[in-house]
């Protein structure tokens, strides 16, 4: 209820959804429209991760910030894809091929996880130098959120589904994707 009537960015189109269904309005922008958007007052907060917060001045820009505590899980799970076009590849010599190679997969995934989290702590440091207030939303209200916004992925399996794809089957396999490979972080 704290977000009802509330104008707030969402970094998905599934987060964003997922707001209007917890009682924001959500509002699409690309992450280098925050600052001005929160300053004109087109939108009163915005979802991202704390090592965005300085790039883009929110710590400056708001006085208040909510992450969910540990035990509560994240509000949602970032991907990484780094791709390239099958043809392109193939016309690369073979020492550049290899230089690829080396540098993709699981190691490389890991390394992006922990390089974006190891950020996380500055920027959440950068809201409590201004004295900002942080709230932590405790793990029964993350799973109250949690809950009011499983239409979202009602809707998923659902597009998944008309695709062509077992949405289903996707759903749990991602599920079980972060539940192995994932480490809980509080949410921003």
């Amino acid at each position: 209820d704290d977000l009802k009537g509330m104008k707030v960015r969402g970094p998905t189109r599934q987060i964003t959804k997922m707001l209007g269904y917890v009682g924001a309005t959500p509002v699409g922008m690309p992450l280098p429209q925050i600052p001005d958007a929160l300053s004109k007052g087109t939108i009163d907060g915005c979802v991202i991760p704390w090592e965005v917060v300085p790039s883009v001045k929110v710590h400056e820009l708001t006085k208040f910030h909510s992450e969910f505590e540990n035990s509560g899980g994240a509000l949602y799970t970032t991907t990484f894809v780094m791709s390239m076009n099958k043809a392109k590849y193939n016309s690369l010599a073979p020492d550049l091929k290899k230089i690829i190679d080396n540098n993709s997969g699981m190691a490389t995934s890991a390394w992006l996880g922990k390089t974006q989290q190891g950020n996380d702590p500055a920027g959440r440091k950068a809201a409590e130098d201004r004295k900002n207030q942080i709230y932590r939303i405790t793990a029964a209200d993350a799973q109250e959120f949690k809950r009011k916004a499983r239409l979202v992925e009602v809707e998923w399996v659902q597009d998944m589904d008309k695709r062509g794809h077992d949405g289903k089957k996707l759903l749990e396999t991602a599920r079980a994707l972060i539940e192995k490979h994932g480490k809980t972080a509080p949410a921003r």
